[in-house]
C-alpha cells in the first residue's frame, strides 16, 4: 500500500508465503517504479523476517 496516494501497487495471495515470494512481488512491483522504495512498513510476519528479504534491501 502506497500510504501517500493509497494506492494498493500489488497483492499476493497464497496459504504461506516466504520472504522469497516476497522479494519476487518486489522485484516486480520494481520495474514501475523508479529503485526501491525508501521505507518498507511490515507487521514483523515470518515471511519479513528473512535473509531472503534483508539482501534485497540492501
Amino acid at each position: 500500500m502506497d500510504n501517500y496516494s493509497s494506492n494498493c501497487l500489488g497483492i499476493h495471495i497464497d496459504k504461506s508465503i516466504k520472504g522469497d515470494q516476497v522479494v519476487e512481488v518486489m522485484e516486480a512491483l520494481k520495474c514501475g517504479m523508479v529503485g526501491k522504495p525508501k521505507k518498507v512498513l511490515v507487521d514483523n510476519g515470518s515471511e519479513f523476517i528473512s535473509i531472503a528479504l534483508n539482501k534485497w534491501a540492501l
